[in-house]
């Protein structure tokens, strides 16, 4: 029998799912914008999780925060990028799961994000949860048990 059946939906964790912190690229409240946007376009992701220096999660920043930051009235200003550090233009308002959070709570909290951060009670990162892996498991799990979604 297939294990997707075996293992009810509801069940699976952010854990089972989620990319651990060690694997994630991440930038520094401390580091200048430069950085970030070096992190960002190496890694080929559009936003990166944010830290402090003890690992605790601070929020994210993106692309589009960065550009906006150094768009000025008829140029970039490009001299920002190494004046500005990541802590003035941090992203806090991103939600966060836990690693015991149920896929549902998954679910409903990666709708609007590309990805969300796992952080434990602390608040110290943990990893992050992809939209991609909640709609992958969501799709195995349909597929699995389609006669139930039949009319």
């Amino acid at each position: 029998m297939n294990d997707v059946k075996l293992l009810p939906l509801l069940n699976i964790t952010a854990e089972s799912l989620m990319i651990p912190s060690e694997k994630v690229a991440h930038v520094q409240m401390n580091n200048p914008l430069e950085h970030a946007l070096l992190i960002l376009v190496k890694s080929g992701y559009s936003a990166v999780p944010v830290l402090d220096t003890s690992y605790k999660f601070k929020g994210t920043i993106g692309k589009n925060i960065i550009l906006n930051r150094i768009l000025g009235l008829e140029r970039f200003e490009m001299e920002k990028l190494s004046e500005v550090r990541v802590d003035e233009v941090v992203n806090q308002t991103i939600p966060c799961v836990q690693k015991q959070d149920d896929f549902l709570t998954c679910l409903k909290t990666v709708i609007d994000y590309p990805f969300v951060c796992v952080v434990d009670q602390e608040g110290y990162f943990d990893g992050i949860l992809t939209r991609r892996a909640i709609l992958k498991q969501l799709n195995k799990y349909i597929h699995v048990n389609k006669d139930l979604f039949k009319a």
